[in-house]
């Protein structure tokens, strides 16, 4: 099969170029310029996780359902006491600007009010200090999107002229204007900016590796293009996507920093094995041949060889990969589903691109690519270049260094696995959040104004525990006075009727409302007999739904990645030992890189080196992404690893042996993959949305530890210390992977 396609490639490969190109131009088209005017980023959406069918959910539902208000916008004015004289004055013709603009309902604040801010009702409305007020426009329900869009615009621009028309009466006077619309426009824009940002850093480092890895910029193209077809690709298959599923503003990025890396990695591959098999047929020719045309057979038998190895690992990298981030369908939560099929979707793509437009790229350029390219020739480069650049050698930095894991296996691996336990030490004390203006980078205008309506106007935030509760309203409010008999409880608001239910905001005794305390205040509620059906929500509330979402479905996704993982690698290596043992590994590794992450983004170590103000704790689904594709991509390096070991050890090579060369053949590979892949993600780091970095991080700490402590110290020591046993199966397993395995 891959031979096959590697000829189909070699007698085709501009029309294969071309129809790449196609596709790339198309995928960039539709993501930015989009279908009827709406691109891929005017389509996401933002908000807390939620869990399809569990009370949070359901309570949010029925509030959004017996919400009859239009959308709105607010003004929080700094600097000025509503109370001066001529505010109210300056005010006035504001108050009938924004009541003229089509679509507007209401316009409220402290001075539309009898008696103005005398007015006990105005209480709300007015800063704590006395040093502000608020302006609440609210459109009319139902309007259209247009309409709507076209309203907003007008209300948030005469809110934003309101300081200035203030500034004769009430010098230094400032507003910040925020609202749901707005909020949500905030965090799409900081993840397109976010997404710019990342590949703006991580596309040219990452070319520069990949020249120290092939010694010249040609063959250090080649992947790079293939990565940027498969993000155009990707960019476009989340478009489609996004008509189908809602999209999470931070499934864009995610998803796009997986494909952009496993694309690069799997060019790395396919490139770095086929100048390896065409310096093979060079060599055979003297190394007179290295100037003869495509013609003569040579780039073609060099492709169809590469196709057959690295092209069957790289095809079966991606269904290992892909198997892993399909586990994410088995949870409820919407969002985790959104990543999963949409993350199966970028690698199919990814893994495209390596397979056609890559090898294309490699027939087209042919000889060259062994040949020493200029920048070999610059003077100082020429040293370097020899060292990093791919070589034939079978002894190098990496076969010394499996030979000196091989003298002591066990302690290698002893001490490989104290090290992994330590660094997962912190993840004992993980704690899980669903935060959403907290995402945002401090100091943006709507973080601002979300944290100035907590503290100055706390009558008017939102309190940060709901009770939903279906019955009547002399009946919830009897039932409200348990409520504020519970620990940890601030205050109860009073209740009010929503159409057939009965709203009670509680106001837990704490400033996070995320945090142990609202926790516990939503399980005492939740614990609470009453007559009637009771639904509780908010942060806390969702939290602990999204939990429990997780630790329920966890057994199901795990043991579906879990053993798909185990039958694919024993159809590569016909070993039940080795499958086993990968897994193991795999789940140190996740652990460590878990732990690490709890102590940068939980505990808020290098908050200010990685520029970030930690939560209290982990994203709820940034915990289920970071198992997936940390799981995904070490699995990928461990095929990596596993195809030339086990294409060593079925050459007759013993053990040990295959081990070492294995190890020195692929080590340069995967080291130089890991690199760059780790630099993708740490590109992505340096971005501003906090649920980004942490995806960010977590996976570029997964890659370091996988390529560095497991792949090249612990496997090593562990399958030295097997031996033999490494390759055991029992028999009617042996007689079935002689009929149907993978072998090369």
């Amino acid at each position: 099969m891959f031979e096959s396609l590697g000829r189909a490639i070699a007698h085709h490969p501009r029309l294969t170029v071309a129809v790449w190109l196609v596709l790339t131009v198309l995928g960039f088209g539709l993501a930015v310029v989009g279908v009827q005017g709406e691109n891929l980023f005017e389509r996401l959406s933002t908000g807390e996780p939620a869990v399809p069918g569990s009370d949070s959910s359901r309570a949010n539902e029925i509030l959004s359902d017996s919400d009859e208000r239009g959308a709105s916008l607010t003004l929080v004015l700094r600097d000025v006491d509503p109370t001066t004289v001529g505010v109210a004055e300056a005010m006035a013709p504001v108050h009938e600007e924004l009541a003229a603009i089509e679509g507007v309902a209401s316009v409220i604040d402290p001075l539309v009010l009898p008696q103005g801010a005398a007015n006990p009702a105005a209480a709300p409305l007015i800063a704590q200090d006395g040093s502000g007020f608020l302006v609440v426009v609210e459109l009319e329900p139902g309007l259209g999107e247009a309409a709507q869009d076209e309203a907003l615009g007008s209300v948030e621009r005469t809110l934003d002229g309101v300081p200035a028309v203030l500034e004769p009466v009430a010098p230094g006077a400032s507003g910040l204007v925020g609202g749901t619309s707005l909020i949500v426009e905030a965090i799409t824009s900081q993840v397109e900016e976010d997404l710019a940002t990342g590949e703006t850093i991580a596309l040219p480092v990452a070319l520069v590796i990949m020249v120290l890895v092939f010694g010249g910029f040609l063959a250090a193209s080649m992947p790079m293009v293939g990565a940027i077809a498969s993000i155009a690709g990707g960019l476009g298959a989340l478009l489609g996507f996004s008509y189908v599923l809602d999209l999470d503003s931070s499934v864009v990025n995610v998803v796009t920093i997986l494909g952009l890396g496993l694309s690069i990695d799997y060019g790395l591959l396919i490139v770095s094995r086929f100048r390896e098999e065409l310096h093979h047929l060079v060599d055979e020719d003297g190394g007179a041949g290295a100037r003869r045309r495509r013609g003569d057979g040579a780039v073609v038998t060099a492709l169809t060889r590469t196709m057959s190895t690295a092209g069957r690992t790289v095809a079966f990298s991606a269904v290992t990969v892909a198997i892993s981030i399909a586990g994410l369908l088995a949870f409820r939560p919407d969002i985790l589903r959104a990543f999963g099929a949409a993350g199966v979707a970028v690698i199919v793509v990814a893994v495209a691109t390596a397979l056609s437009l890559v090898p294309a790229m490699l027939v087209l350029f042919g000889r060259r690519l062994v040949r020493p390219g200029l920048v070999s020739r610059v003077p100082g480069l020429r040293g370097l270049l020899a060292r990093t650049a791919d070589v034939q050698s079978e002894e190098g930095v990496f076969s010394r260094l499996a030979t000196r894991v091989q003298r002591h296996p066990w302690v290698v691996m002893l001490g490989s696995v104290a090290l992994l336990g330590v660094l997962a030490l912190p993840l004992t004390q993980l704690e899980l959040r669903n935060s959403t203006t907290q995402l945002l980078p401090s100091g943006t205008t709507q973080r601002e104004y979300v944290e100035a309506l907590a503290d100055d106007y706390p009558a008017a935030s939102s309190p940060g525990v709901i009770v939903v509760a279906e019955t009547s309203l002399e009946a919830a409010t009897a039932w409200a006075a348990s409520i504020a008999e519970l620990d940890d409880v601030a205050g109860v608001d009073p209740p009010s009727p929503s159409g057939a239910h009965v709203v009670i905001g509680v106001r837990p005794d704490t400033d996070d409302p995320g945090d142990e305390v609202a926790r516990g205040v939503v399980t005492q509620i939740r614990d609470l007999d009453a007559d009637f059906p009771v639904l509780v929500t908010g942060q806390a509330a969702g939290q602990m739904d999204f939990a429990d979402s997780l630790v329920e479905r966890l057994p199901w996704a795990a043991g579906i990645v879990a053993v798909a993982s185990l039958v694919l690698l024993f159809l590569m290596t016909g070993s039940v030992v080795i499958p086993v043992k990968a897994l193991l590994t795999n789940l140190l590794s996740i652990a460590a890189s878990l732990g690490v992450l709890v102590w940068v983004f939980q505990d808020g170590h290098l908050s200010g080196l990685i520029g970030f103000v930690s939560t209290g704790g982990i994203e709820t689904y940034v915990l289920a992404l970071v198992v997936a594709f940390a799981f995904g991509l070490a699995m990928d390096y461990e095929v990596f690893l596993l195809s030339r070991i086990k294409e060593l050890h079925d050459a007759g090579l013993p053990n040990d042996e295959a081990v070492r060369l294995g190890l020195q053949r692929s080590g340069r590979i995967i080291t130089s993959a890991a690199a760059i892949i780790i630099v993708v993600f740490a590109g992505f780091v340096a971005g501003k949305l906090l649920v980004i970095k942490e995806v960010g991080f977590a996976l570029a700490v997964a890659v370091l530890i996988d390529a560095t402590v497991v792949r090249l110290l612990l496997v090593p020591a562990t399958m030295t210390i097997l031996g033999r046993a490494n390759w055991w199966a029992p028999g009617f397993l042996k007689r079935l992977h002689a009929r149907v395995g993978l072998d090369h």
